[in-house]
């Protein structure tokens, strides 16, 4: 009887039964639109990298319009990957509750609203509050597309989907300054930087559109209750931990920025206990630790840190130098990252049939390849401090691009492979926290070795030598990378959380 449940549920919500489940384990059903699903699901990664990095480019317009302080300035950027990061644990598991179909239309219609908020802002701080609503509702969304896949994909497919993931991550990255500052230079309408947060409104309303009709209908945990006091003191935590990292640089790390670094320690510890005891009482934590008995997925996402760190990190060095160094506008500097983005999204492309034969090896060849660019970059800016220019950068930007574009892709799918769909949103929170995370620890650590070798100084060569610090320190993450990939590829074994 049961079984013909299952089987009737399924044909009604377009699924397909798992006709080969091992014993002991539930039956899954596996999502046949799962390819027209796909790019709307996408649409989402895309629209939460692009907002955080576009808005970089407006910046100095947006000072001029709303009368912003530097401090306001610096709030719009970081308080939305701020609210972002440390959402987007709760936000998975939310979508384990009531539903991932359900929680990405929620998150995705509220992008729409807070970016339609952003829009209309008339003052800094009214900006700074949209920014921060706008970052809760990426968390709300994104955990889901990770999720989605997981459960609508089965593990022979898996690896090409996610690679469209890693695909998405990197041109969203790079392609934010860009796109941003061609909105910026059209001045469509007029509306100057408002179009920036404008033309996220009708890609919402469409990707709602389409979330519904081509998302699977996959039924909420009726049981499971949202962990309140594990969510409040997870978030806590990671707040506790990000803000300082995102902020406390530019304030001349201040004592409250230390406070709350060290703070974060005994309240994640906290959150953790917690955690471990609502699941030994049967409860439903909204960080599940048994996801971390799997060896692979923990060294994943360790893998995770090192090299994403070293890449976002080279993106905001490089950044630096094209605009304050060299000179270039933010549209020119924007487009210098052609190369790194086309790189990536070619690499995502072309080597997937040998990631899907040659798993977790393929991220050897991908940080190689990173080690490679970045030992270019050096000796490149050391022989050219007084006169290193954006196209002789082109190349080994290039090389940045293809090494991750194969390297993050494969991260993502070890990290995933393993873990059962019942498991996905909680595992897609984690893993796109730690992402989040990388990007903001790697910017406050490599970004901070920058600024200490430039000091006062601002001549173009001060910025080329502080270029050569920085990629020096990030060649050492991704070394480290390697050694862990190759780790990875022992242990990488195929029982399932």
């Amino acid at each position: 009887m049961t079984q013909a449940r299952e089987t009737l549920g399924a044909k009604l919500n377009g699924t397909q039964p798992q006709s080969n489940a091992s014993p002991g384990e539930p039956t899954h059903e596996w999502f046949p639109r799962r390819h027209h699903m796909l790019p709307v699901i996408l649409v989402a990664m895309f629209m939460a990298q692009f907002d955080l990095y576009m808005v970089n480019v407006a910046l100095p317009v947006l000072q001029h319009d709303l009368n912003a302080s530097d401090a306001a300035l610096q709030l719009i950027v970081s308080g939305y990957a701020f609210t972002y990061a440390a959402g987007l644990i709760t936000g998975g598991r939310l979508g384990d509750i009531i539903g991932h179909r359900r929680m990405f239309v929620i998150g995705m219609a509220s992008f729409g609203v807070a970016s339609l908020l952003c829009g209309v802002s008339t003052s800094g701080a009214m900006l700074v509050w949209f920014r921060l609503l706008q970052g809760v509702t990426a968390a709300a969304m994104m955990p889901q597309v990770l999720a989605l896949i997981t459960s609508s994909f089965p593990p022979a497919e898996r690896p090409k989907a996610l690679s469209w993931f890693g695909f998405t991550i990197g041109v969203g990255a790079v392609t934010g300054q860009v796109i941003g500052g061609m909105l910026l230079q059209a001045n469509i309408a007029g509306l100057g930087w408002r179009v920036i947060f404008f033309v996220n409104v009708p890609i919402a309303i469409v990707t709602v559109a389409l979330a519904l009709r081509s998302l699977p209908l996959h039924e909420s945990s009726r049981r499971a209750r949202l962990d309140i006091p594990g969510a409040v003191g997870v978030t806590a935590s990671l707040g506790l931990l990000l803000f300082p990292l995102i902020v406390g640089r530019s304030q001349g790390w201040p004592w409250w920025s230390w406070a709350m670094l060290i703070g974060s320690v005994p309240v994640m510890v906290a959150a953790l206990a917690w955690e471990q005891r609502l699941q030994h009482s049967g409860g439903t934590p909204i960080l599940s630790l048994q996801l971390f008995t799997e060896k692979a997925f923990n060294l994943g996402l360790f893998l995770s840190v090192v090299l994403l760190s070293a890449f976002f990190s080279f993106i905001f060095c490089v950044t630096l130098v094209l605009q304050d160094g060299i000179g270039l506008d933010p549209l020119h500097a924007g487009l210098t990252f052609g190369p790194l983005g086309i790189g990536f999204a070619a690499a995502s492309i072309v080597a997937r049939p040998y990631v899907q034969k040659y798993g977790a090896r393929a991220i050897v060849v991908g940080t190689v390849l990173v080690i490679v660019a970045f030992a270019t970059v050096i000796v490149l800016a050391s022989a050219r401090l007084e006169s290193l220019t954006a196209v002789e950068l082109a190349i080994p930007m290039m090389f940045v691009g293809i090494g991750n574009g194969i390297a993050v892709p494969t991260v993502t799918g070890q990290v995933l492979a393993r873990i059962r769909p019942t498991y996905a949103g909680a595992a897609s929170g984690v893993l796109t926290t730690v992402q989040q995370f990388s990007s903001t620890i790697g910017i406050a650590g490599i970004g901070g070795v920058f600024f200490a070798v430039l000091g006062s100084r601002g001549q173009p060569a001060d910025y080329v030598s502080s270029l050569v610090a920085s990629s020096i320190c990030s060649l050492v993450l991704v070394a480290v990378a390697a050694l862990l990939s190759l780790w990875l590829v022992r242990v990488t074994r195929s029982a399932t959380v």
